[in-house]
């Protein structure tokens, strides 16, 4: 039997699926639609399609090292009780593992991990779990050292955040004060020439509006708008912030001090910037009583 398009949507809307696998099962089955539909649920595809309209806002970061280059991975799933799941650990870890070996996300999901796809790996374990999971994201960085810290870890190398700091000179001792630095301060860049020019702007608007609101002489408003963004450039920059471990130095001090130079880092947290659905278990109850 021909497997044309409209067979293929109709196999797509009734299972959820992607197209490369609704084309694959009905030439496997022939083109019979409810073979094609039973197919699919033999290889759990069906069942992950369904579960992929879940927010995954939970789940893990992870991260891994290589000579000088480092990698951190996030991997979601839908709750906490299954980022604490050896069989979901053990995917991530192979996945961190696999991103040494790529440049983005796209690459590593096609990448092999045991024979299979990363994609294929991840759509196998959503129907073995039977919840929603996604590869987020991953980020580089690389320098003569790279150090890393996870914070509030579930196992070894991941856990809610983890944190790469790449550096010449210095040693791991510093480095890992570093990443533990930038795990609690969080900045948002490693300095002003990193910063997004958008923010700066944004920030500056603000001051000056302050400022003028003063009332004050131009030449003090101008002086006003200079200190306060000194102060806004060393909260956000990590090479500006007072050193957790020194408050007496900046970050860009304690480095020298060490013999340091911080060339990048990265500081990746679960679920952050995913917008959470709110449920109303009350509301789901009812509707699931009347039908």
């Amino acid at each position: 039997m021909a497997i044309t398009a409209a067979l293929v949507k109709e196999l797509r809307e009734s299972t959820g699926v992607g197209m490369m696998d609704a084309k694959k099962a009905l030439v496997e089955t022939d083109g019979d639609m409810e073979a094609a539909q039973d197919w699919l649920r033999t290889k759990g595809l069906a069942k992950a399609a369904k579960k992929a309209g879940r927010t995954a806002a939970e789940g893990l970061v992870a991260v891994a090292v290589a000579g000088g280059k480092g990698v951190a991975v996030e991997v979601n799933s839908e709750t906490d009780f299954v980022a604490k799941n050896s069989e979901f650990q053990d995917m991530v870890g192979g996945i961190a593992a696999a991103a040494l070996n790529v440049a983005d996300v796209d690459a590593l999901n096609a990448a092999d991990l045991g024979g299979k796809s990363v994609a294929e790996t991840i759509t196998d374990k959503i129907a073995t779990i039977g919840e929603n999971m996604s590869l987020r994201r991953m980020a580089v960085v690389e320098g003569e050292t790279v150090v890393t810290y996870i914070h509030n870890a579930a196992t070894d190398g991941m856990g809610k955040i983890g944190v790469l700091v790449a550096m010449k000179g210095g040693d791991e001792a510093f480095g890992r004060q570093v990443a533990m630095h930038i795990a609690a301060a969080n900045p948002q860049a490693l300095n002003e020439a990193a910063l997004d020019a958008a923010v700066v702007e944004k920030e500056r608007n603000i001051l000056t509006e302050q400022a003028r609101e003063s009332g004050k002489p131009e030449n003090i408003i101008e002086n006003m708008i200079k200190g306060r963004m000194k102060k806004f450039l060393a909260e956000v920059t990590l090479l500006g912030q007072d050193f957790v471990i020194n408050p007496d130095l900046t970050v860009e001090a304690a480095a020298k001090e060490a013999g340091a130079e911080i060339l990048g880092y990265v500081r990746m947290e679960v679920g952050d910037g995913i917008e959470k659905e709110e449920v109303d278990f009350a509301a789901e109850v009812a509707a699931a009583v009347q039908g």
